[in-house]
């Protein structure tokens, strides 16, 4: 046949509509694991479904959410490992919710390839599901969007979006931090999701390959710098309930640095204390890999820490005992004192159990 009278198809284009279906179908049981009061309505719809006051709310606050998982997605592409990075994309989003004091509602997911391939983001999608899990929030929707010419083959990225709610007057705003007040530390579970272009330009430059073994931990370089982001959820609302809570912060880019006075009323200043943990392996062997000065460790990576909880002194050994109950492992970092102005974060003390003698005391931030 000519090409004048050839008949197109969206296959022959790069859409295979088959292969969507199909995804679609895999989705399905995954997305119905993670129904929850509010949330019974199956996938299909024009628009996912959300009943409030199924959920136990009153007089709710709607709190949205949204974000992806940056370059940490060409480290899976590269591994050739998918199931994690779906947990990294819930926990960017719920993980802000929590620190507001709402709880995690539901989920919806956008992820776009320039190939369909039904095994690797049936399993992304087993990952969404395992965090929404996690995070005890429905995943209802979402889009899967094939466009070849936008991505290169099998190439994908992800954003998530997510809503929680909380009832009216009891969201956390930071504004009761006071000086004298304690700071807690939740351990991270690795590098999370920020600094990737930073860690693959490492990888690369050195020489590594992401299927060697990793020197500082149990699997493959590529399965420690793909751990999941951790979902503090659960635990926060835990302390949230309790009353003990006054602010959180997520330690995502921008380190203790940028995002704890986020979070700070003006005139206080947090003071982050670096004796008070260990800096995990994969941080150390980041540092010592690239020659990363310590400002440029706590401003780009958590270093160990995920999440801050703001307590009253009289609170912080009751609510460090609750958040290990619910499976943290805390650390008493630091305080909040007088500040000058602006909220500021002060990383102060010599790094001696972080394989340093450098003195931190230079680093501050204003908020």
């Amino acid at each position: 046949m000519s090409a004048q009278n050839e008949s197109y198809t969206y296959k022959q284009a790069g859409v295979d509509i088959d292969a969507g279906e199909a995804l679609v179908e895999n989705i399905k049981p995954l997305a119905a694991s993670t129904r929850r009061p509010g949330a019974d309505a199956d996938l299909g719809g024009f628009g996912g479904l959300f009943d409030l006051k199924a959920a136990g709310f009153s007089d709710p606050i709607l709190v949205a959410a949204n974000d992806g998982v940056g370059t940490k997605l060409k480290v899976a592409l590269d591994a050739g490992i998918h199931d994690t990075v779906g947990i990294d994309l819930v926990a960017m989003c719920v993980n802000d919710l929590v620190v507001q004091g709402a709880e995690p509602l539901l989920f919806l997911d956008y992820m776009a390839t320039g190939h369909l391939d039904v095994g690797q983001m049936t399993d992304v999608v087993k990952g969404i599901a395992e965090g929404c899990r996690q995070a005890g929030c429905a995943l209802i929707g979402g889009e899967t969007a094939e466009m070849p010419g936008m991505y290169h083959g099998g190439d994908y990225d992800l954003a998530g979006f997510s809503v929680g709610a909380a009832e009216r007057g009891t969201l956390l705003d930071g504004s009761t931090v006071t000086e004298g007040d304690v700071l807690l530390g939740l351990a991270s579970n690795g590098t999370h999701s920020n600094g990737y272009s930073l860690i693959r330009r490492i990888v690369e430059d050195k020489g590594h390959d992401y299927a060697d073994k990793s020197t500082f931990g149990d699997g493959t370089l590529g399965e420690e710098l793909l751990a999941p982001t951790r979902i503090y959820v659960k635990s926060c609302l835990a302390a949230v309930k309790a009353g003990y809570a006054k602010a959180f912060s997520h330690i995502t880019g921008g380190g203790f640095l940028e995002n704890i006075p986020r979070v700070m009323p003006k005139d206080t200043l947090a003071e982050v204390h670096t004796g008070t943990w260990t800096l995990p392996g994969v941080f150390d062997w980041l540092r010592k890999q690239g020659n990363i000065e310590a400002a440029e460790m706590a401003r780009t990576f958590n270093c160990g820490i995920g999440m801050v909880v703001v307590v009253s002194p009289d609170d912080a050994a009751a609510t460090k005992a609750l958040l290990e109950e619910n499976g943290e492992k805390v650390y008493q970092i630091g305080s909040i004192t007088k500040g000058d102005g602006k909220p500021k974060c002060l990383v102060t003390g010599k790094a001696g159990t972080w394989g340093s003698d450098e003195d931190w005391s230079a680093m501050t931030s204003e908020g």
